[in-house]
């Protein structure tokens, strides 16, 4: 009787299965199974899921994907994308689930808080990113650190040494959102290159919290102190020691520098950090050392890992596609001598194989960028947004659903579901860019010329709608004035066998960083 039993049970699960998997046989998208939904081939994909997207959302501009707790529905068409990022705002904000994924990396920030509290921290970093005190700060902070950067260039060229530029730039973004956002300087670009524990544990962190998106299992592990989550606790408190040393450094230096002045002047600091200090003296706006170390966290993730990580793509592309190479040379060679002419400068002569000369003259002509020169640099502006597109340093972003609702082209969604446009997706998408969707072109950024931007909507790279990147002048900025230096005196080889891949994390970095082989120009 038990056996019989069992057979009828099993007889019927199979049945269950195979009814399910035959009503998907014209259906798009991922196929799922009953109960776990389409885990099981997100996970087998998870290694290469934004090329799994790709494929998906070519043949359907929206793609839903069941999984156990939860519906992902993945958007491509600039419609869909416009109607979450603004024309229904209110409805899609971060929400609780992809809040509660983040929460122990990125608190209450920015970038992962909604209503008042999201509204507060963006006033607040609105008017730094609009001081001209901070533009003028960052333009030398900027130069200073690319010229760093160029110095170990340098010396790896003229000693033949092979070097990770994608390394190298994220301890350049490091030191100067450090440097920028909150005033301290922390030296991991040194020359000697020192220990970087707090970028490996972000790093670390980074992954394990994305991989919690498609592990249903993760809580559990949380709670046992196993596995991933074991290695999250730890990094978690490398990143928070080092976190709570630069917000004790900089209330030290504020209350120093207060106490060396006279007191009817006042301190004025221009970095975030400070700015966030000052509102904390204020008992109404609840501002205590772990909001600022979230603050800290989320400037952190936006000032050096998207930035480094665009530098990395756009050398890489500028590597493996000579012609742009080429003509990007040509634009700031030009520049350089334009520049020299309007300042009644007479540049330098240097020769390539000496490297004291080599670094006066890359210093010579670093001086004179500034912000408002940086902003003829078209062909340049192009080759970063090219980048952007196919390369987009935030590759997915998910947002959750309050209420039911119906995408223009249809689609229905349930509250407590997440909708998530894939830039990544929508700048390969034929539907968007044209049947070259997939080339990298910077020429399809220039009109006779000159610079034309594209649909916020459509070029997703900086978000859109209430939620636009408040730093995207910023980062403009910093990747103009690096590629500038480096691309006008250095050339790039990929070091034979390098294996170039993403790697799946919230930012979209290089799994085996950028190894290269650099040589001087003339």
């Amino acid at each position: 009787m038990d056996i019989g039993i069992l057979i009828i049970v099993t007889c019927s699960i199979f049945t269950w299965i195979l009814l399910h998997r035959w009503n998907q046989r014209s259906k798009k998208g991922p196929k799922t199974w009953p109960l776990v939904g389409a885990a099981i081939e997100q996970l087998m994909n998870y290694d290469h899921m934004h090329d799994w997207l790709v494929n998906h959302l070519s043949k359907s501009r929206t793609v839903v994907v069941p999984m156990p707790f939860t519906t992902y529905t993945y958007i491509a068409d600039p419609a869909n994308v416009e109607h979450v990022l603004k024309t229904n705002f209110a409805n899609y904000p971060k929400g609780d689930v992809y809040h509660s994924y983040m929460e122990v990396l990125l608190g209450d920030g920015i970038f992962n808080s909604d209503g008042e509290n999201w509204r507060k921290q963006r006033k607040t970093s609105s008017f730094e990113f609009a001081s001209k005190n901070l533009r003028d700060f960052s333009t030398v902070v900027f130069r200073e650190y690319s010229l760093k950067l160029s110095c170990i260039l340098t010396q790896a060229a003229f000693k033949r040494q092979q070097l990770d530029i994608q390394e190298l730039l994220m301890r350049m973004t490091l030191d100067s959102i450090c440097k920028v956002g909150f005033g301290v300087e922390i030296g991991t670009l040194a020359p000697n290159l020192p220990d970087n524990q707090f970028a490996k544990a972000f790093d670390a962190a980074n992954i394990i919290v994305t991989l919690r998106f498609i592990d249903p299992l993760w809580k559990i592990k949380k709670f046992i102190r196993v596995g991933s989550e074991a290695v999250l606790d730890q990094s978690i408190k490398i990143i928070d020691d080092f976190t709570y040393s630069v917000i004790a450094t900089r209330k030290k230096e504020i209350q120093q520098e207060a106490q060396q002045i006279p007191t009817t002047s006042k301190v004025i600091k221009h970095d975030i950090l400070s700015r966030f200090i000052e509102l904390g003296k204020d008992p109404e706006n609840n501002i205590n050392d772990k909001s600022l170390r979230d603050v800290v966290l989320n400037f952190v993730i936006a000032g050096r890992d998207t930035t480094a990580t665009t530098l990395s793509w756009a050398i890489y592309m500028i590597m493996v596609h000579h012609h742009v190479a080429d003509k990007l040379y040509a634009e700031l060679k030009s520049f350089e001598q334009e520049l020299a002419d309007e300042e009644n400068v007479t540049l330098n002569p240097y020769e390539t194989h000496d490297p004291e000369s080599f670094e006066q003259r890359i210093n010579q002509f670093a001086q004179l960028m500034t912000y408002d020169s940086l902003g003829k640099l078209y062909y340049l502006h192009a080759v970063i947004t090219e980048t952007l597109r196919l390369y987009p340093a935030v590759p997915q972003d998910p947002k959750g659903i309050l209420n039911d609702d119906i995408l223009p082209d249809g689609t229905k969604v349930k509250a407590g579901g997440m909708v998530t446009y894939v830039p990544y997706s929508m700048g390969r998408m034929e539907y968007n860019w044209g049947p070259d969707a997939k080339e990298f072109k910077p020429e399809r950024w220039l009109k006779d010329g000159f610079f034309q931007n594209a649909s916020p909507f459509k070029f997703t790279a900086f978000q859109a709608g209430p939620r636009i990147c408040l730093g995207k002048d910023s980062a403009y900025l910093q990747m103009k004035m690096a590629l500038a230096i480096l691309c006008r005196f250095f050339k790039f080889e990929l070091v034979k066998g390098h294996v170039v891949e993403y790697r799946m994390m919230t930012i979209l970095s290089m799994a085996n960083g950028l190894k290269i082989n650099v040589s001087t120009r003339s």
